[in-house]
């Protein structure tokens, strides 16, 4: 600051006939002694307050601006109180909040300290020691930071990555260390001031006496006293030469710190100029105060005679600069500070921060250290803090059935939303496959050439009958309702067609009520057949005109009765509540279930009910008719086809409703085939077998019971 001062004062440009004066106080590096010297500063030139009752006599500070310290824990404190003020603090320590969010993205154990005992830093040194960590950042002032780094030479940790602050990341002295390898941090860019080191080497024994501080240097450089020998130290003699030193002060190679102080000298002189001086001239008369100051700073712009711009934002911060430093041990086997990175604010969005060349990270790695208690936790897990460890510390659990991550780290699962599910990583969410019975099922193959099978038959049974129409066992049972029946039988086994394909709309209604209405005019048949075998038995006994009550007409009117039923049961149930396609997601989480819904579960069961009944009715008027002759007795086997019906439908309850998926439909599919062909074997087989291959058989007098047979009913007039 001196030697910027001697260069402000011998300028015809800046302040030209105007000299400045300063004062340098030692805070220190305590924020105590730093907050003391500021009321000093404030206040007057004396170390008292003034107590006055009246703030008028001495309202005018002893200053116009402050240059604030290195350390960024006084400046701080010294800003909050020269604001009261209002007299501005150029700081050349604190650092830049663009910088302290870069530096932020490191996982480390983290130490930011002020000054503290000595006590204290040995703790944190312990605990250093103790810690898994590997990358340590380090927020410290100077000389805190060098007792932890003694007290870590004493027992060094294993090889640690070191992050610092500026106070001390290019601090020459710490250079010693050599277990700070590889350490880095962003620190002011290094200078060179023209004409300092001369200024500096331009000292003489005279010139020190006359400064506490320089005079504490003078001795401590040579050993020897300035004011005559003293505790056993030599008087100096004059002979001491100042330019063969090597140390700090002669070092001018490192200016960083002491750059920023020479800016900052810049910017108050050049802040003054703008209130006192004119383009050519600067009244010396004119009276101005602190906060005049701190509003023209905020306008100054100038470059300085190394080539650093200075310029501040309304929010009074300069445009930050920085150099990234890595410590990197050189050919000689020395630690040296290297810049391997420049961050500049000014730069374009994006651009402000480059690298020139490699970081040098502990023992020597080129790769980036990793210090974590545990590993990132990969997306399909969440992160779960282990209990009573730090908050780095978690276990990665993957996500629960049904939930996803797709981040890194994820705290939360979500939730895949109804039609979709988790891929096998469960890191994305994938639509679930849609399940139906479909043509190209190999099920689908196996009940449709079923279902083609069994309706040929009853066309092939049709065409027998129709063939042998006029034959005694055709006319015989009944030509008509046999008729009827076989093309009921041939709509059973084509209606299972309909259950087969992706559901839509007319096709689940049509499948049921298709269904219902064809079985029940399959079952009506039946029924009819049977009341004719018994009326047919009755007409033989004398006296008797049963027949007469239930001829064709009547038989007619009882099949088509029993199947209007079933259609008005149809049509009240497709027009309340008709069954359509639903997506079930209940039964498979991982798949959706394309089915019909049964809309009114009443309606259903009421029709399905409704078959059963008449399923029932038959097989009881049947077994009643088990024991009519031989020869004329169609009941046997229209009690065998209802055994097989019965027993068909009472199964295919519990496997409807346990069946999962495309089975059901499936199941439902096999218990009308089976139905069926229980109906057509048992029912029309033995005719067929007698027309096609007992063809003697089929005559009127074997029907009529002329032949010998073990049983022969008597009749008595």
């Amino acid at each position: 600051m001196e030697f910027a001062i001697h260069e402000i004062n011998n300028r015809t440009d800046l302040l030209p006939g105007i000299t400045l004066g300063y004062q340098i106080r030692d805070s220190c590096a305590a924020v105590s002694m730093a907050i003391k010297v500021t009321f000093q500063l404030a206040n007057g030139v004396e170390s008292v307050f003034n107590d006055t009752d009246s703030c008028s006599k001495s309202a005018s500070a002893a200053v116009s601006a402050v240059i604030g310290e290195s350390g960024s824990t006084p400046s701080i404190s010294m800003a909050r109180m020269l604001g009261l003020f209002r007299i501005p603090l150029v700081n050349v320590g604190l650092q830049h909040c663009a910088v302290q969010q870069k530096s932020a993205h490191f996982n480390s154990a983290y130490f930011r300290n002020v000054t503290q005992p000595r006590s204290k830093l040995e703790r944190v040194a312990n605990v250093i020691r103790r810690s898994t960590a590997r990358v340590i950042v380090a927020f410290l002032a100077t000389g805190d930071m060098n007792i932890l780094l003694q007290e870590l030479a004493r027992q060094p940790p294993p090889p640690l990555q070191w992050i610092g602050s500026e106070n001390w990341i290019s601090h020459s002295e710490f250079l010693r260390f050599n277990m700070c390898a590889g350490a880095i941090g962003f620190g002011v860019p290094r200078s060179v001031i023209p004409g300092l080191r001369e200024f500096l080497l331009d000292l003489s024994p005279a010139q020190a006496l006359k400064s506490p501080l320089l005079t504490e240097f003078w001795e401590s450089s040579f050993s020897c006293s300035l004011i005559g020998s003293s505790e056993g130290a030599r008087e100096c003699d004059g002979s001491e030469d100042i330019r063969a030193l090597q140390n700090p002060y002669t070092d001018t190679s490192q200016l960083r710190i002491t750059n920023m102080v020479y800016k900052a000298t810049y910017a108050i002189a050049h802040a003054i100029h703008g209130v006192i001086c004119n383009d050519t001239y600067c009244n010396s008369t004119i009276k101005f105060t602190p906060w005049q100051i701190l509003d023209q700073l905020k306008r100054v712009k100038f470059t300085t005679k190394n080539s650093f711009q200075v310029s501040f934002d309304s929010s009074g911060d300069p445009v930050a600069v920085y150099e990234l430093i890595n410590w990197q041990f050189q050919k000689d086997g020395g630690l040296d500070f290297v810049t391997v990175g420049r961050y500049d604010s000014s730069k374009p969005r994006g651009q402000e921060f480059s690298m020139s060349r490699a970081i040098s990270w502990v023992g020597g790695q080129t790769e980036v250290p990793r210090s974590v208690c545990s590993e990132s936790c990969p997306p399909g897990t969440r992160k779960a803090v282990q209990k009573g460890k730090p908050v780095c510390c978690y276990d990665c659990i993957p996500c629960a059935e049904g939930e996803i991550s797709n981040r890194t780290d994820s705290l939360d699962c979500v939730q895949c939303p109804p039609e979709f599910w988790p891929n096998t990583k469960r890191d994305s969410c994938l639509a679930k496959p849609v399940e139906f019975l479909s043509w190209e099922d190999t099920l689908s193959i196996i009940l449709t050439a079923f279902s083609i099978t069994g309706a040929f038959v009853a066309v092939s049974v049709a065409v027998v009958f129709y063939k042998h129409r006029d034959s005694p066992i055709v006319r015989a049972n009944n030509s008509e309702l046999s008729f009827l029946l076989l093309f009921s039988l041939t709509l059973c086994f084509l209606c299972s067609l309909t259950f087969i394909g992706q559901p839509s709309e007319w096709s689940c209604m049509l499948r049921h009520t298709a269904f219902g209405i064809t079985f029940v005019l399959c079952i009506s048949c039946v029924l009819g057949k049977t009341i004719v075998v018994l009326m047919a038995f009755r007409a033989t006994l004398p006296g008797s005109n049963a027949m007469k009550w239930f001829g064709p007409p009547q038989q007619r009117l009882s099949v088509l009765t029993f199947t209007l039923i079933q259609v008005l049961i149809c049509v009240i149930w497709l027009t309340i509540s008709p069954p359509l396609p639903f997506k079930n997601f209940k039964h498979y989480k991982e798949r959706i279930i394309l089915e019909c819904g049964l809309g009114s579960a009443i309606g259903f069961w009421v029709a399905l009910g409704y078959i059963g009944f008449l399923a029932l009715l038959c097989f009881v008027l049947a077994f009643l008719a088990r024991k009519l002759p031989d020869n004329f007795n169609e009941a046997k086997f229209i009690t065998f086809s209802m055994l097989i019906f019965c027993a068909v439908w009472v199964t295919f309850i519990p496997a409807y409703v346990s069946s999962p998926g495309k089975f059901t439909v499936a199941v439902e599919i096999f218990a009308i085939l089976a139905s069926s062909f229980g109906l057509v074997i048992c029912i029309f087989a033995p005719k067929c077998f007698i027309i096609v291959f007992r063809p003697e058989q089929n005559t009127k007098k074997h029907l009529m019971g002329k032949v010998p047979s073990k049983w022969k009913p008597s009749f008595r007039g």
